[in-house]
């Protein structure tokens, strides 16, 4: 038998269902940490902003169209709260991507390693100097994967829009990295 899809568990919550949240937060918390991680820097803010996100959502559960992707609605509330917690503490961070994932796969020499590590030192330097906006849609797009309509949504901004904030986004990273790399 199938596992039920979000938007039946979303359905289901809706009417009252904890146990039907709980499954739905058991899918998403994994990804809504990881992206709010990122806009805030901060293991404790991320946990705090997680679980207001899924508070949010529990709260908001009414308003939530079965049109919507379930999904897609829950990290708009996620991007507005990191976002909000941002601007309350006027601070953007960027949190290196060696600290929420694995990125090698195989088993590298040592030089490899240290050019590597070289790489992602400047890499995330430059990633802190872009600002809040390109860095947010850059994160949903390469990291969390949604599609330009997704993150269209989630942001609520018009798709042509994210379109040109990440082609901005993405010269103004090779123009800070390719700085970074001249002063290394």
């Amino acid at each position: 038998m199938n596992e039920p899809s979000d938007r039946e568990y979303a359905e289901q919550a809706k009417s009252g269902d904890w146990q039907s949240f709980s499954v739905l937060v058991q899918r998403h918390q994994d990804r809504v940490y990881r992206f709010v991680l990122r806009m805030t820097g901060c293991r404790e803010d991320a946990l705090e902003l997680t679980q207001e996100t899924f508070l949010r959502a529990f709260r908001a559960l009414p308003s939530w169209r079965p049109d919507a992707l379930f999904g897609t609605w829950l990290f708009r509330i996620a991007a507005n709260v990191a976002t909000d917690s941002l601007r309350r503490r006027k601070l953007a961070r960027y949190v290196p991507l060696d600290e929420c994932e694995d990125l090698v796969a195989h088993a590298p020499g040592p030089e490899e390693i240290v050019q590597d590590r070289e790489r992602c030192r400047l890499l995330e330097s430059a990633l802190e100097q872009l600002p809040l906006d390109y860095r947010e849609v850059l994160l949903l797009r390469e990291i969390e994967e949604m599609s330009y309509s997704d993150i269209a949504q989630v942001l609520r901004i018009r798709e042509g829009t994210v379109k040109s904030r990440i082609a901005r986004a993405r010269r103004l990273l090779i123009q800070l990295y390719r700085q970074r790399c001249g002063e290394a």
